[in-house]
């Protein structure tokens, strides 16, 4: 699981990425697509046609991460996951760890939580 500050924002592309981009490539589809600054600290999430592969991108540190799966078989889940398309969708750090796990967010429920008023 991923451990990140709350301050850190999760966007998840909904667009299929081509995964031969790197560093440079990713940070300009951040811009035209996603509408951000890759450069902001917040961590982008690209996936392939075929959802076998995701690549995540994350300015940390004075430098960039980027994270690259590839399943040898299997799906992270489908395109319906995320209604819109092109954009992005925001999500937390348990979904994403759950969408890297194989679990379908569209199959699962989020109990409320009690938060306090600002």
């Amino acid at each position: 699981m991923f451990m990140l500050p709350e301050s850190v924002k999760i966007f998840v592309c909904n667009s299929p990425a081509d995964m031969r981009k790197s560093f440079d490539g990713l940070s300009i589809l951040v811009h035209r697509i996603i509408l951000q600054d890759p450069l902001s600290g917040q961590m982008f999430v690209f996936f392939n046609k075929r959802r076998d592969r995701v690549k995540i991108l994350w300015w940390h540190h004075g430098g960039f991460n980027m994270f690259y799966r590839r399943l040898e078989k299997g799906r992270f889940g489908d395109r319906g996951m995320f209604h819109e398309s092109g954009g992005s969708k925001i999500i937390s750090c348990v979904e994403l760890s759950m969408i890297l796990e194989g679990i379908d967010l569209r199959k699962t429920r989020k109990r409320p939580r009690w938060t306090p008023k600002t």
